[in-house]
Formats: structure tokens, sequence, C-alpha cells
């Protein structure tokens, strides 16, 4: 009786697995709800990107699910990447969107990182990014070369991000005299730190020339001193730190890090997600970026949309999985503190 029981109960669990995987997306999505996690508290940038893309993507997503934004901060995204690899749901029904130096991260072999990039389902990314130093106005600091004749107090988070690591690398590769100061809760309380005058600057990402950290030049409350793609960016009115390298190990480096600015902000779903919900969720972010009430709302906040594709964001992730072991090594030694 027991294994007839067991038999049974096999086949009827066979029978609604065929079933499930024999849904169309449109089916399995309608009266779904969708959960969108993002690795940082609530009114980050991170947040307030994700929460704008759930507002207008489930227009574009055959069955119309509901979605939810669900915020999972903690260990520099850590821990919602680790979540969205290993515990989420592989059915389509869970999004995330987490720091662009997840995969750097996970290349370099820092603690705690269970995931591999590569397995990610990448959906795709509203907008490229490029790395620059701010500095305050009244700091004294004006070009590069001041920041290797004296030094400059720069304030940063902690954690795995790219706005400690990035101090951490100019300071222990190209030698800049930085006295990185960590700790602080988030990169807006960093901003806030330079304002009362505890720092002097900081790194941080920033979009287009109409984006809303443009404006800190713009009122006089900072300058940026160089940008850290190897290209320079025109409307920065300020050179490419490549302009400063002095060894082909500097610049191997400094190319490799530079790759997780280009993924801005990067969307996925877990592994394993079947092929055909994958691909509409691209597509449904695809149609999202071109969306006019989408394109409206992100203006009215100051973002500008510059998208990439899930299949570009994934290319970006492919090439830093194949970086040379020795830049990653030289890499990781550079941003382990100071």
């Amino acid at each position: 009786m027991i294994p007839r029981i067991g038999i049974a109960a096999l086949s009827a669990l066979c029978a609604l697995l065929v079933t499930a995987q024999a849904q169309t997306p449109s089916e399995f999505y309608r009266g779904k709800q969708i959960k969108f996690v993002v690795g940082t508290a609530s009114g980050q940038d991170y947040d307030l990107w994700a929460r704008l893309i759930g507002r207008h993507i489930t227009r574009h997503i055959p069955g119309q699910p509901t979605l939810i934004v669900e915020n999972m901060p903690g260990a520099g995204h850590i821990i919602a990447t680790n979540h969205l690899y290993n515990v989420a749901p592989r059915d389509g029904s869970v999004i995330g969107m987490v720091s662009r130096n997840m995969t750097d991260a996970a290349v370099m072999g820092l603690p705690n990182v269970r995931y591999d990039p590569g397995r990610f389902n990448w959906l795709g990314s509203p907008e490229v990014n490029h790395r620059v130093m701010f500095v305050s106005t009244t700091s004294g600091f004006n070009t590069v070369p001041d920041l290797f004749e004296r030094e400059l107090i720069v304030g940063a988070p902690g954690g795995v991000q790219g706005v400690t690591a990035a101090p951490l690398l100019l300071k222990n590769l190209l030698g800049m005299k930085l006295k990185v100061v960590q700790g602080y809760r988030s990169p807006g309380d960093v901003v806030l730190a330079v304002t009362r005058g505890e720092v002097g600057g900081f790194v941080n990402s920033i979009g287009g020339p109409l984006g809303a950290r443009r404006q800190w030049v713009e009122t006089g409350q900072m300058r940026i001193l160089f940008n850290m793609e190897p290209e320079a960016v025109s409307w920065l009115g300020a050179p490419t730190i490549f302009a400063f390298l002095k060894t082909e190990e500097q610049r191997q480096v400094l190319i490799f890090f530079a790759g997780g600015t280009r993924l801005g902000r990067p969307v996925m779903a877990p592994p394993s997600v079947p092929a055909d919900r994958v691909e509409t969720l691209r597509r449904a972010f695809d149609a999202t970026m071109r969306d006019e009430a989408f394109l409206k709302e992100a203006e009215a906040m100051g973002f500008e949309v510059t998208p990439q594709t899930g299949e570009a964001v994934a290319a970006l992730v492919a090439g830093a999985l194949a970086t040379p072991k020795d830049i990653v090594k030289l890499a990781e030694r550079a941003t382990q503190g100071e």
C-alpha cells in the first residue's frame, strides 16, 4: 500500500510540474504578484529606480500581474543578491535590482558572496553611470595632481560598494594621499558629511548632464576632479583618471573596475527561470524603457534614461568573469582597506 501511495503521489507531482511548465507566460502571470527585491533601504537611488520601474513594467507583462517592492538592505547589497540566488523562487515571480558592484565582488571572491553572476538572468538596466571624484569647493583641491601632493579626507559607507572600493583603489593602487573614513550609513550620509565639513570629498556615480547629482556642481557646492572610465566624459569638464596612470597593471585593474560602472542599475531574475518567462520579462523591461508615462515620470524625478538590454548586461557580466586572475588579485588587494 505504501509504495503504491508513494508512486501515486510522485505521479501527481510530476503531472503538476508538467502542467506548470506548459503554461504560457500570460497564463502564469495572470493573477500573480511579482516581488521586486532591492538591495538598499527605502528612499535610496536603487530603491527609487526600482519603484519607478515597478509602477510601469506590469503593463507590459502578459497577464498584467501586480508588483510589490521589498527592500532587503545589508552588507552592501550582498544579502539581497544571495537571497535572489539561493532563496527566491525560480519561476519568474521574483526579480531584483542590486548594486552594479555585485559582479566584481563575486569575481574577487569577497567574503559572504554566495552567488555566481553568470547564472543570473539579466533583464536590463535603466541607465549608464560614470564614477567620479567629487570634492568640496572649499577643500582646496582643484586638480588631480593635488591628490598626490597632500591628504584629502574622503568619506565612504564601507562594505563592497563602489563608493567605498573606489577611493581605496585610488589610494592603494595609484598612491593618492587619501584618508578614507568608512562607516557612514549610506552614500547620502557621506554627502551630508561633506556639507558639514567632516570630509572633503567622496567617490560616487553620476548619470547624465541633467541628473540631480550634476546640480551639486552647478550650485557651486562641489567640483568633479575626474571620472574613472577610460574615456573622458565631455560634459563633466574633467579628465579621465586614465590620463594619470603610470603602469599597464594600473590600467588593467582600472578597466576591470570600470566595467561595474557600465552595468548601471542592473535588474535580474534568479537562475533557472524558464526561458520563455525570461524572454517575457526582458521584452517587458525594454518596452518600459520606451513607455511615455515612464519617461515622463523619470524626467520629473531627475532621472535620465539610458537603457541597456538584458543581453547587453549579460555580455558585460561575462566580460568581467573572464578577467585574468592576476588582475583580479591585484584589484582585490588594492580595495581591502587602508
